[in-house]
């Protein structure tokens, strides 16, 4: 397709903030010319990493703020690092991220038992205002869990025959 030739306006919204009268902040906005300059500004420093940081492999760069107060580690650092290989349009990217956060969790529990501290799994998971708006899904999921645990422990500590 040859660009010169081709009409834009067959395009629906193409160009619609042209118009002064058509554009919403028009008479709020105080235009002063630099609007087209806004590429033109001096760029903050890069915040220093000091940890490691997983970025998009879409951008050579790093943002010049992120976060970086719980580096990947343990198997969620591990998921992680592997969903960062992959773009972000693939589910290869997204579904590993969220098995991550969840084994996070988890991992979270872990070190606090491993420095002594007992955590306080039902007020961290939201259960009592899940037992006061939603009574019946926290039944059936306490419910649920205990089955599966009876099911396990019961298959785990039989004896073979």
């Amino acid at each position: 397709m040859e660009t010169k030739n081709f009409d834009y306006k067959n395009i629906p919204g193409w160009g619609m903030d042209i118009d002064e009268r058509n554009e919403p902040t028009y008479p709020m906005k105080n235009y002063t010319g630099d609007d087209h300059k806004r590429l033109d500004y001096e760029k903050p420093p890069q915040q220093p990493a000091d940890v490691e940081i997983l970025k998009s492999n879409e951008r050579p760069a790093l943002s010049a703020v992120f976060g970086n107060a719980s580096p990947p580690s343990g198997l969620s650092g591990m998921i992680r690092r592997y969903a960062f290989k992959h773009s972000e349009d693939r589910y290869r990217h997204w579904i590993p991220l969220i098995l991550a956060d969840r084994i996070n969790a988890w991992e979270g529990i872990l070190d606090d038992f491993k420095s002594g501290t007992m955590p306080n799994i039902p007020a961290e998971r939201g259960w009592k205002s899940e037992l006061k708006y939603n009574r019946a899904a926290l039944t059936k999921k306490i419910l649920v869990t205990g089955v599966i645990s009876l099911v396990l422990l019961s298959y785990l500590t039989r004896k073979k025959r």
